[in-house]
């Protein structure tokens, strides 16, 4: 058994920014050596979330529309009233999507299913650098 751990950065540009973050998973499992196992994805901080999707344009926006919905920008939060920084709602987006993601693989390749990818959605009213947590165990 054997755990890995590596880092990648990425700029986003916030306001729901959507980056895929599968390839880079699917090569850090390759380059781990391990066969079968788990990979966890981690975003720290408190305004972006990892989850799956499919990545094309249609689905992305639709999932960008229904947190608008939900957890709507122009509302006021008591985040915004202490801090007067304006990114309430992308703590309450971050917080509904998580911070992170386990993804069983086997074989060296992801389990995920064919239309499923892994993304990265940076929810603050900034452009920002994100660091995501890659980490494997496994044999």
């Amino acid at each position: 058994m054997g755990v890995i751990t590596k880092e990648i950065t990425l700029h986003t540009e916030g306001f729901g920014d959507t980056h895929d973050i599968t390839p880079e998973s699917s090569k850090f499992i390759l380059e781990s050596g391990l066969s079968e196992g788990i990979l966890t994805v981690f975003v720290p901080g408190s305004t972006a979330g990892i989850t799956t999707i499919e990545f094309e344009s249609g689905a992305v926006r639709d999932l960008a529309d229904v947190m608008e919905k939900i957890v709507p920008e122009d509302t006021e939060y008591f985040h915004n009233q202490r801090w007067h920084d304006g990114n309430g709602f992308s703590h309450v987006r971050s917080a509904m999507i998580g911070p992170s993601l386990t993804v069983p693989f086997k074989e060296r390749k992801l389990t995920l299913g064919t239309w499923q990818q892994i993304i990265l959605l940076d929810f603050d009213n900034n452009p920002r650098t994100r660091r995501v947590v890659l980490q494997v165990m496994g044999e």
